[in-house]
């Protein structure tokens, strides 16, 4: 008898610790996989990067906030290939930001109300396709709001919204100098703001100017 109750304690201590617990119900299980996940990203065009850049800096839950380049068809492009307006790519951001601190449909409002979604030949004093305002959707879920939020958008101003919406296709971040412009060349940005007519067309749009960091 020694030997086998040795034997069976043996062949528990074996057994990995948890391993007679119960399994998770349905319900517990549904509830782990509906979490949302910490991290998500966003991509928009709305003219010159770095002032729509502005738009969600500090926002809280934004994590991050890149300018670059996307939809467009050159590998790898630069600033100068892409000003010139010949890749196909628009100056873009791409915002990493937490979804259980702030939702891709208040991403999507803020977007709206700091870009001319009726302007089709760039964003304000900037013309050309490389300045065109748009919405790059990661998922369904994603593409689902963005067009509900441009019919919106539309009835509201009473006029066709011309912002494309399009699937994500790969984002290449700006060079290092473009990166928080606003900081690092104030006076250069605010002068270029003001004398592109920016706010003062986004408050002609939406009843007051735009909040951004300062």
């Amino acid at each position: 008898m020694k030997v086998l109750t040795r034997a069976l304690v043996l062949l528990v201590l074996a057994v990995p610790t948890g391993a007679f617990a119960a399994a998770p119900s349905p319900a517990t299980a549904k509830s782990v996989a509906a979490k949302p996940a910490a991290r998500a990203t966003a991509t928009f065009a709305g003219g010159c990067f770095w002032c729509i850049e502005t738009a969600f800096e500090g926002k809280a839950g934004v994590k991050s906030v890149v300018s670059g380049y996307t939809s467009g068809s050159k590998l790898d492009p630069t600033y100068e290939e892409v000003s010139s307006g010949g890749t196909g790519h628009t100056e873009a951001i791409q915002i990493t930001y937490d979804p259980r601190a702030i939702s891709y449909t208040a991403l999507l409002d803020i977007f709206w109300r700091n870009i001319d979604p009726t302007q089709g030949d760039g964003q304000f004093c900037d013309k050309g396709t490389q300045y065109r305002s748009g919405i790059y959707y990661a998922n369904d879920a994603q593409k689902l709001a963005a067009e509900t939020s441009k019919r919106a958008i539309a009835a509201r101003l009473g006029k066709p919204v011309v912002t494309e919406i399009v699937v994500a296709t790969k984002f290449y971040p700006a060079e290092d100098y473009h990166q928080d412009f606003w900081k690092k060349d104030p006076v250069r940005y605010w002068s270029y703001r003001k004398g592109c007519g920016r706010d003062a067309r986004l408050k002609q749009l939406w009843g007051k100017a735009p909040e951004t960091a300062h």
